[in-house]
Formats: C-alpha cells, structure tokens, sequence
C-alpha cells in the first residue's frame, strides 16, 4: 500500500511502505558541515544534467558536490523496487551512515528520503541546491558536459529560447539507426523537426570502419551537414548515435551533442515527434578538410600493434561471453576471441548493448561509476587507452564519456575483433585472463519496468 507522507515543520513524518521514520530538513550552514563528515553519504538526486555541469533556472552555477553518489529521482519510475536496497548498496548507499539527499524540488526530495526512510535508512534532505550554487562553495563539473543534453535543453533550443552552451549556430537533429528511409522502423516515429541518419553515410562493409573521408564528405553534404552547425544526434539503440557522435568528431564538425536517453526519454518528458518526413537540404562545402581529428580513430591491427608498443591499453567493450571466446558475438563474425592484451572493460549482455553503462531510466550511467569499474581493471584517466568491440559502435559509449571528462589520450580502435580476426596469423586471447571471475559492473536495478512503485502517491 502506497501512502503519502505528511510534512509536520521542519520534519517529514513518514508512516506507510514501513515502519515509522523521521526525515530532517537541514539549512545551508549545516549542510555544509554534513559533506565533510565520513558517517554521511551525501546523495545529488537530481536529473544527469545538471550533475554533469549544467546550469539549473536561477542558479549561477552547474555540477555537483565532490565526492557525491548520484541517485536520480527519475529513476525510481523504472527500476524493480524489490531490489533498491541491493542497487543503492552497490552504488555505496548503506544503512549505517546518514544519507543527505540534495536537489532544489521539495517533491522530488520528499519522494526520494520517503522511499529510503521506510527502508530503515537514516535521511536528511537539503533543498537549498541553487543556493549552493550562487554562493561561494565547491563545486565540480565534466569539462565537456555539454556534449550529453536532455529532452528539456533540446525542446528549449527548439522553441528558439537562448542557451547555456549554446553559439546560435544553425543545427539539425537527427535519428540515428540503419538503412535509408524505406528501412529506417526507427525514423517512423521521431522528434518533430527531426531527419533520418543512415548509419551507412559513415561506415561500411566488411570491416565496418569508418568510411573514406572523400565519401563521408559527400554523404554529409547532400544532407546538410557543415562543421559549423550545430549537430544533435538520438537514436533507439544509443550505440547508432555514439558512433556518428565519433564519426562527426574525427570528420571535423565542431558541436556535436547526442541528446542523454532516446526517443522514449523525449515522450516521457512531454515532448512532440511526429512521421513526417523531412529532407535535409544539401550543402555545398563542409567547411574544413575532412578529417579534422583522425588521431582519435586507430583504424586497423597493424595500427594498434604499433601503438600497444608504445604502452597503448586496449579495452574491450564486448560482453563477457565474447570476452573469453565463448561466442564471436555476431552471425557474420566467424571467429571467437581477443587481441592478446585487451583488458576487459565492461558491456553488456550482448553485441546489442551496453547495458552497464546506463541508469534505470535508459540515460547514460555517472562517467565516474565507470571510470571506478576501469580503475579496479587497471584502467587510470591518465593512461593511454583505446576503446574497440566488435565494428566500433560499443566503444563510442566509453569513448563519449571519457570526451565528456576531458580525458586526453583515449582513441578508439575502430577496426575492433572483426578486423582482427580476419588475419589468422594474429595471436588471439582466449579464456578470461589469469583465470579471473566475471567483474561485477554494480548496476543491478531488477526488470526495467515503464512506471514503477512508489511510496510516496
């Protein structure tokens, strides 16, 4: 049964979902004492947005505390709520310390303490974020959090409002999937305004690397695309729009975002799509020599061999069933393995997906969870490192969010194992290396449900 809580002063008195429990409003002043004492957990539960650097209304500054475990209100809408307990513990969430949850919306606040309070957690909340961040305190934000937007920052920029972040620039946006637009199922339904980008525009068979840049150009061209426009990019499955994100970077195009979530994020928000069709008008010149930025792609093996001798980490972006050599992964993929070296650095469950590296909400998981999943495989910021799966879509997730961080030695290997396996004369890894077990990727949430429970109505 699902009881609203009752606000009495200072306190929330919650009763219902379990037993009797006491939330705390705190002030500014004894926020600030609660970040610096080691028996709080202090909790930003607000949208990915704003922890990632982005400027809420009325605040003079964007990010979050130092230091604080991200837990987003949003979230609790689509997770199994039998296993909030065993997901907060991963994130370091526990019973023996205080948590103090922080945000600027009383309602989101007072919805996330009643859930954890009825769990027999200790809570206080701090509804004073925008105060925080007009006053002189500590804050932290990624260098390029503009590179991640939300449906709300998207609709803003839609509706001609004037942005954070933003140049004026023309922009487009587009749908990302496979095929032209008799084959794109995806584009049927899409964001109003939006075009179709037909992941084959940058890409192509049999190794899947990107394209040659005369050909890359001349499909930008012909629909629309100059480096000096705006570009955002949405796709279904998420690993289409990283992989443009990737292929527009190296080609040269200077704003790129990709919108946090996808099309199911942007209805749930509110937001219009439509079917119409829209046709991009072409361009005649791009603006700069393509590709502006080719040293972040390695293209093939030998490429790859040349640079692990200059201390180059390889990390794989493959499930742990293609990891060990168990399965190749893909239908047309014959071969299971890994190139000798490559360091297992988390996925998913198949070629399909990564679903390590997203929160219950289907947005883009914390940078800084995985960049501590990396670190315990012996994978540090200031390494040189390269990303690879199996044709490259996997490992733009990893590389996008090591671009969002600033990090400045990190490449993908574009060629990845289908490239790798096609020359047999190439040592291949097999089994997991040094007989480890299976790393846990700490974002277990339970069946992902649409709308989930709630103790609080």
């Amino acid at each position: 049964m699902r009881i609203k809580s009752l606000a009495l002063g200072l306190s929330l008195v919650l009763l219902g979902c379990g037993d009797r429990e006491v939330v705390e409003k705190i002030k500014t002043q004894e926020f600030l004492k609660s970040i610096n004492n080691p028996q709080n957990i202090v909790i930003d539960i607000r949208d990915d947005s704003f922890y990632n650097g982005f400027k809420e209304s009325g605040a003079k500054r964007g990010g979050h505390i130092k230091g604080a475990i991200q837990f987003s209100t949003s979230w609790l809408d689509y997770m199994d709520m039998n296993e909030l307990e065993r997901f907060a513990e991963q994130k370091g969430i526990t019973k023996d310390k205080t948590l103090i949850l922080y945000d600027s919306n009383p309602e989101s606040l007072e919805r996330v303490s009643a859930e954890f309070a009825s769990r027999g957690y200790k809570v206080k909340t701090y509804d004073g974020a925008i105060e925080y961040a007009n006053a002189d305190y500590p804050l932290e934000s990624f260098p390029n959090f503009s590179y991640s937007v939300s449906p709300s920052w998207l609709n803003a920029l839609m509706s001609g409002e004037k942005l954070e972040s933003y140049n004026g620039s023309p922009y487009m946006v587009f749908e990302v999937s496979w095929g032209d637009l008799k084959d794109a199922k995806d584009y049927s339904r899409h964001i109003k305004g939006a075009y179709h980008f037909n992941t084959d525009w940058i890409e192509n068979a049999p190794v899947w690397n990107l394209s040659s840049p005369e050909v890359v150009e001349a499909n930008l061209l012909k629909n629309g695309i100059r480096a000096d426009k705006t570009i955002i990019l949405y796709s279904s499955n998420q690993l289409a729009a990283y992989r443009v994100f990737l292929a527009l970077k190296w080609a040269g195009v200077k704003d790129v975002r990709v919108l946090n979530g996808n099309l199911d994020t942007w209805i749930d928000a509110g937001f219009e799509t439509e079917d119409k069709v829209n046709i991009p008008k072409a361009e005649k010149e791009f603006g700069s020599k393509i590709p502006k930025d080719s040293q972040i792609i390695i293209s093939m093996p030998k490429d790859l061999i040349k640079e692990q001798k200059k201390g180059l980490k390889l990390v794989s972006n493959r499930a742990w069933d293609e990891y060990i050599g168990k399965i190749s992964g893909y239908s047309y993929i014959p071969r299971a393995g890994e190139p000798v070296g490559a360091i297992f650095g988390f996925a998913g469950s198949d070629a399909s997906n990564m679903a390590d590296y997203y929160d219950p909400d289907g947005t883009l998981r914390n940078p800084l969870e995985i960049f501590e999943l990396w670190k315990s495989q012996g994978v540090e910021s200031s390494d040189y490192v390269a990303f690879y799966c199996g044709t490259g879509w996997r490992a733009g997730v990893s590389w996008f969010m090591t671009q969002m961080a600033g990090w400045k030695n990190a490449k993908v290997y574009d060629g990845g194992w289908n490239a790798w396996q096609m020359d047999e004369s190439l040592p291949i890894q097999l089994g997991a290396p040094n007989g480890m077990s299976k790393p846990d990727a700490k974002n277990d949430f339970g069946k992902v449900f649409k709308k989930g429970e709630s103790c609080k109505d």
